[in-house]
C-alpha cells in the first residue's frame, strides 16, 4: 500500500476522535522500523513546477503556522524570522539533493597510470535527514571502485555522496543511490559502498537508544567476490560480520 493511500485512511468517528486501524499502526510501523518504500525517492511528477523562491515562500507559511500551533510568539525577534530561515535551508541546503539540476558536474580522466586496482575513498561524512521523522542522519560513507579505463576526481566522491544525502533518506536507499550512481558514471559494475551511520530517530525520540549506528554496504560486480571483500573491509578496519 502506497503512503497516501495509508494516510487517506485516517479518519475521526462521530465524536471527532481518532479511529485506530490496521493502516494507522502500519504508518507507526514504516516510520518506527525505517522500512523504505522505494529505491527510488519517492517524488511527484510536478515536483518542480514551482520555482525555488515560491517554495520557499509557501514552506515559510506552513512553518509558520506550525510555530503558532506549538504557542511560539512569532512577535519575538529571535523567532519571527525562524519560518524563512527554515524554508531557505529545506530548499537550499539540506533537501537541495531532490533537484536534479543540482546533481554535481562530473569529469572522468582517462586512467593513464594503468592503475587496476580498488581505489578506497573512506571516511566520507554527510548529514542526512531521515524521511520519517525529518531528524538528522550523520555518518560516514566508504566508496571502492576498481577502473573499467576511467578515473573520477576524488573531491566528486564526496560530491556524489553529499547529492544523495540531501534529501530526506532512508540509509538502505541512500547506500543504493551512490552505488548505482557510481556504476553508471564509471562504467563498471566494479563499486562497493559501505555506510556507518546514527540516527536521531533512534538517539533522540522512540527507543532513545544514543550508542548504537547503522551499517549498510552495497556490493557488485568484482566486490561479490569474497576476497576483493574482505580486502576493502580490511582497509576500512571494519569487520566482515556487519
Amino acid at each position: 500500500m502506497k503512503q497516501n493511500e495509508i494516510l487517506s485512511n485516517i479518519h475521526l468517528n462521530e465524536d471527532n476522535k481518532l479511529v485506530l486501524t490496521d493502516t494507522d499502526i502500519m504508518i507507526d510501523e514504516i516510520g518506527d522500523n525505517h522500512i523504505l518504500t522505494s529505491v527510488d525517492t519517492p517524488m511527484r511528477s510536478d515536483a518542480f513546477v514551482l520555482s525555488e523562491e515560491e517554495k520557499i515562500a509557501e514552506i515559510e507559511k506552513h512553518f509558520k503556522a506550525i510555530m503558532d500551533t506549538l504557542g511560539l510568539d512569532l512577535t519575538d525577534d529571535s523567532l519571527k524570522g525562524t519560518p524563512r530561515r527554515v524554508a531557505k535551508m529545506y530548499v537550499k541546503e539540506i533537501f537541495s539533493g531532490l533537484n536534479p539540476a543540482n546533481m554535481p558536474k562530473i569529469a572522468l580522466f582517462e586512467n593513464k597510470y594503468k592503475y587496476n586496482e580498488m581505489l578506497v575513498e573512506k571516511n566520507i561524512s554527510f548529514y542526512s535527514n531521515c524521511e520519517h521523522h525529518f531528524v538528522p542522519i550523520m555518518g560516514k560513507a566508504h566508496i571502492a571502485y576498481i577502473s573499467n579505463g576511467k578515473v573520477i576526481g576524488l573531491s566528486k566522491l564526496n560530491r556524489i555522496v553529499e547529492y544523495f544525502a540531501k534529501r530526506p533518506q532512508v540509509q538502505e536507499r541512500l547506500t543504493m543511490q551512490i552505488g548505482k550512481k557510481l556504476q553508471e558514471i564509471l562504467g563498471t559494475d566494479d563499486v562497493a559502498v559501505v555506510i556507518d551511520a546514527k540516527h536521531l530517530c533512534v538517539s533522540s525520540r522512540g527507543v532513545k537508544d544514543d550508542t548504537s549506528s547503522t551499517i549498510t554496504a552495497f556490493y557488485d560486480g568484482a566486490f561479490k567476490d569474497e576476497k576483493r571483500k574482505n580486502e576493502f573491509l580490511k582497509y576500512l578496519e571494519l569487520n566482515t560480520t556487519f
